[in-house]
């Protein structure tokens, strides 16, 4: 599992996860904001239970300490639903490998590092958002289509 001082590598591979969908690299001040965030909430304090889980893959390449891989994702707690008694929801909205390392079964192994988590908090329902590269691994995981997902960017309200 993560710890806070694995943020900044957390963000890096964010950021080469938006470069592999978007096909560009877009670095900017959200990389500081994100990596304050997930240090913030990967810190563990005593009596709660952290929402946020992250699992990796240590790189054992280069000299420099980074991350090979990582799953991230979090726990939504929603209005309980039937079929959903608890109403505890996970999104999992990054999985990267660094291209060093791919090919090496890291991403199947963090992502199932990442529901086994999921499962332990009571977690029934699982959503992501996944690259045509990356679908055989969900599907192989046993994810499907659940439904029609709409989005709405609100920035422009602003």
């Amino acid at each position: 599992m993560a710890l806070p001082q694995d943020a900044a590598e957390l963000v890096r591979l964010r950021r080469l996860m938006f470069a592999a969908m978007h096909g560009r690299d877009e670095p900017g001040p959200w990389e500081r904001a994100a990596e304050e965030l997930a240090r913030r909430q990967l810190r563990t304090r005593p009596g709660t239970e952290p929402l946020l889980g992250a699992f990796v893959v240590d790189g054992d390449e280069g000299g420099e300490p980074h991350l090979a891989a990582c799953a991230v994702g979090r726990v939504e707690e929603r209005l309980p639903a039937p079929g959903h008694a608890a109403g505890r929801f996970g999104f999992i909205f990054n999985v990267c490998t660094d291209e060093r390392y791919r090919g090496r079964g890291y991403a199947r192994a963090t992502t199932e590092a990442l529901l086994d988590w999921f499962a332990a908090r009571d977690v029934t329902r699982v959503d992501l958002h996944a690259t045509e590269e990356a679908e055989h691994l969900y599907r192989a995981l046993g994810f499907g289509e659940h439904s029609i997902a709409l989005s709405l960017d609100l920035s422009s309200r602003r």
